[in-house]
């Protein structure tokens, strides 16, 4: 295969299994996480945190999903499509995780408005550059996912006066998670180096869906 398709090193059968448990059990949770949070949304929040609801779960379970086929397809040109979309659906989950929160203060305050919009810009300049260069500046995505997923501390002073104090501590935790997830993103030649940065990303996403859950519920009153 030619060296264009380079997927890293090839993880045994015992890794991908490995790595596939812990999509599986990530995608369990979130379709009944995501469903419980929409149906919340529908029956005691507005319209635009209902969005809010929608866009968050979604990315959520695209995300993982994505993933989970990615990580287990073997080599070929088709993987190779696949490694485009799963890498573009992080920079979908960031912005999709951070929607709720900013989606709250984004009327009142255009700081955190400007702020909502230029997550998703960014996302799409992200996705433009997994899609139409793969394979190419991989470690500025790397660098974009995390100056992404920490650009909400430029906001993290205004946003913070909508939302319930546990709440963005849950969201600071969720990014250390994260954060240190990337450690095994990058440490390639450690075994099951794949499922323990699955299993970061997992435990990140599960408090940053308490999250978002405490953001609805502690809250009354939508925007």
């Amino acid at each position: 295969m030619s060296e264009l398709f380079n997927f890293g090193r090839r993880y045994d059968l015992h890794e991908i299994i490995a790595d596939g448990i812990v999509h599986g059990i990530g995608i369990v949770f979130a379709l009944v996480g995501a469903t419980a949070l929409i149906f919340y949304a529908t029956v005691w929040s507005s319209y635009g945190e209902l969005a809010a609801a929608w866009i968050y779960g979604l990315g959520l379970i695209l995300c993982l999903s994505v993933s989970f086929t990615y990580n287990i397809w073997p080599h070929s040109r088709t993987k190779w499509i696949l490694r485009r979309l799963d890498h573009s659906a992080i920079f979908i989950l960031i912005a999709a995780t951070y929607t709720p929160f900013l989606q709250r203060g984004a009327a009142h305050d255009p700081w955190i408005a400007a702020m909502l919009a230029a997550i998703w810009i960014t996302a799409i300049v992200g996705v433009s550059l997994k899609c139409l260069f793969p394979g190419r500046y991989d470690r500025l995505a790397i660098l974009l996912y995390l100056a992404m997923g920490w650009s909400g501390v430029v906001v993290m002073e205004e946003v913070s006066q909508y939302l319930p104090t546990v709440t963005t501590l849950l969201i600071v935790i969720g990014g250390l998670i994260y954060s240190l997830g990337v450690i095994f993103h990058i440490w390639e030649k450690l075994r099951f180096q794949n499922a323990i940065w699955h299993g970061f990303v997992l435990a990140a996403a599960a408090v940053h869906y308490g999250a978002v859950m405490t953001c609805f519920s502690l809250t009354g009153g939508g925007l």
